[in-house]
Formats: C-alpha cells, structure tokens, sequence
C-alpha cells in the first residue's frame, strides 16, 4: 500500500465521503477552480480565518467560491487531501511530520506523503515554551527536576518542548513529566499550578489568562547566537527557525522575544497537485496580499519578503514557477528544494519495502517502518532525525 493509502479513521472517512469534489474542468485563465475546498484548523484559529480571507479575495477577483473544511487534528486535516476531497490544506507543523512518515503518520494505513507547500504565513508572534514567572526560572536549564506537561496523542507539542528542553541540555528524563488529555486541559493546568512550563505560541489566548493570572507569564529566550542550543534544538525538532517576536503575552515591539518560530499556517498539496493551481495559488496571495493581511492579525506572514525558501519541506514545481516569474526564487533555493525532493522520495521506496514485512501489530510495524526509514535515509546521506518510536 503507498502512500494514502487506506488511511485511519472509517468514521472521518464517512464522514468527508460526503462531500462533493470540487471540478477541475471549469477553469478560467488564472488556472483556478470555479469551486474550491481546502481544509483548515477549527473554526476561530487565525489558520482558519486567514484561509476565509483568502477565500474572499478569490471570489471577489476571479469569481471562484471557496469552502474551507475545519480539521479538528492533523488526520482530519490531512485525510481530505489525501482523498481529493480538497485541492489544498491550511496546516501546520503536522506537514512536516507527514512527510517524513513519524508519530500519527508512521501507521500502516498512511506512510510518508509526498507533500508540497505552495506558501505559508510567517507572522510576528514565536512558538515557544512559557514559565510561570512566579517560578523564578529564566533558562530552559533551569527546568531540570521541575514539572513539564506532556499532552498524549500530540506529537507537535511534546515534540516541540522537548527541543526546548534540549536547548537547555535536559531531556524528559530531567523533568517531572505530567500528562494531560489536551491543550485547553494543559493551560489550565498551568493557571492553576501544576505545571511550570507549557507550550504555546505566543499570541495564543490561554497565555493571555496566564499573564493575567496570580502566576505571571515568562518566555525563555532561545539565543540566536548560542550554537549549542540550537544545535540540540534541530536534532530534536529541524523545522524550527530563529525569529524575534514582537507579538504575544507580555510581548511588544518595546519588548520583543528572541526565540524560534516555524511557519502557520502552510499552504500545501500533494506533488500530484496540478501546477497550474499551485502556480495560481502563489499569484492570488501575492497579487492581493494588501486587500486581506489586515483580516487576522497573523495573515501579515503571507507577504513574500517573509517567506522561507529553505523550509524542511519542498515547495510545488508550480509555484516554484511562480516564484521564478517575479525574481525571487534563487538557484541556491532551487538546489535545497531539488534535496527535499530527493529525501521524499528516499522515504517513498523506504515506505514500499514494509509492503512485503510481515509485523505481528501495529507497534511491531511501527518500530520496523522507523528502523527502515533510518536505515534508508542514513545511507542516502540524510539525517534521520527520529529512529525509535514515540509514545505520543
């Protein structure tokens, strides 16, 4: 079976089953759909809402109806693309992890997919690990021995704290690990003291109502200029990128956060997405940028000077085209994307050869499919980054 397969879930299968595929057949001259579908995080997120501001640019300049599905995971997110039931996705993080086949997607039911972003928004705000300021902690280090919360089933959360706690040289086995049934649940839990530290990003409402509570909200810098941190950092989670914050709880322009950040949401297809829409999709946002980066405070990360050429995942031939066309698009970016390509496809034929493995279970399958993949990767020359699996 490759990749998207016969993926998870017969409920959400169902479920999305019922939604009519948009026609490819009635383009206009842009390339664009007269009806689109993409999915989206739920309904409120700023992924959501600047995914509705785009669809109200698309309708107003070139007649095309977009319906944007909200996801309440990265499956319900990413299934619908998978099916066709969508042309695109407003994601997050999840992408990266899809790509490389880890956690949720390391199932036999779905594998590494060959994703592809089209753009992706880079605002002002940082993803990053908050204290409580009435711990007195500064540094990351000084978490050692304090409580961590761990949410279960959310990889892109535990994930990202634990490359926070690499930053500081500590690791789960330091910290006082708490689990928690969700991310509401781990903020409140927070407020209410029983953890010191939790992720977020920094514009995210539950900081807010930490930052007003009794306990007081901190952000930890991530020096830029600290190699070993980031070092540790990337070997434990290679898709973040150094950024200064000026948005956030206690967070301003007077007052900004050196930290890490990685791009939301991201606009992306799959390789078999036709490169006429992608190429469509990159002109859209960038032509009308001015008419929709007011809409949430976020979707200022849409303008083109912000966007990341060198991400950890590739971008699609079709907006690479686009790129090319206004000058921005560099050989050097060329020959990165051309690596990130070559590493899918590494992944895919890793990913064929568990077709023939015979695995008593799912955790059986799980723990050949990671050694396979890093058997694969590290001799095509690529780092593996993950090789065992993960309780998440």
């Amino acid at each position: 079976m490759g990749p998207g397969g016969r993926i998870l879930s017969s409920i959400v299968a169902a479920a999305f089953a019922l939604l009519p595929v948009a026609p490819w057949a009635a383009q206009d001259a842009a390339g664009l759909p007269r009806a689109m579908a993409w999915s989206a995080y739920n309904l409120g997120t700023t992924g959501y809402n600047q995914a509705v501001a785009i669809g109200k640019v698309l309708k107003d300049h070139y007649g095309v109806t977009l319906r944007v599905l909200p996801g309440k995971n990265d499956v319900s997110r990413l299934l619908p693309l998978v099916r066709g039931r969508v042309q695109l996705s407003a994601n997050g993080v999840a992408t990266y992890f899809a790509q490389e086949g880890v956690f949720q997607f390391a199932d036999r039911r779905w594998g590494p997919l060959p994703l592809r972003l089209i753009m992706t928004s880079n605002g002002d705000s940082n993803q990053a690990l908050a204290v409580a300021a009435d711990t007195g902690i500064t540094a990351f280090s000084e978490l050692r021995g304090r409580r961590v919360p761990y949410v279960r089933g959310a990889p892109a959360l535990n994930v990202s704290t634990e490359a926070f706690l690499a930053c500081g040289g500590l690791t789960w086995d330091d910290v006082e690990r708490v689990e928690f049934p969700g991310y509401g649940a781990m903020w409140t839990g927070m407020v209410n003291g029983q953890v010191d530290a939790a992720y977020a990003t920094t514009v995210s409402g539950p900081t807010r109502k930490l930052e007003a509570s009794p306990r007081g909200i901190r952000w930890p810098t991530v020096p830029h200029d600290d190699a070993a941190c980031w070092q540790r950092l990337w070997g434990v989670a290679p898709y973040f990128t150094k950024h200064v914050a000026t948005r956030g709880a206690g967070i301003s322009q007077a007052a900004p956060h050196e930290g890490a950040t990685y791009p939301y949401p991201l606009l992306i297809g799959l390789d078999s997405t036709p490169p006429e829409l992608a190429h469509a999709m990159a002109g859209v946002i960038h032509r009308h940028y001015d008419e929709f980066k007011d809409a949430d405070p976020g979707a200022i990360g849409w303008a083109m000077d912000r966007q990341l050429f060198d991400w950890v995942v590739p971008y699609h031939d079709g907006a690479v085209r686009y790129f090319r066309e206004i000058g921005v698009w560099t050989e050097a970016h060329q020959a990165h994307n051309e690596r990130l390509v070559e590493r899918q496809r590494v992944l895919a034929r890793a990913w064929e050869t568990m077709q023939a493995k015979d695995a008593a279970d799912d955790e059986a399958f799980v723990a050949a499919w990671l050694a396979v993949r890093a058997e694969a990767l590290t001799a095509a020359g690529f780092d593996p980054v993950w090789t065992a699996p993960d309780a998440s």
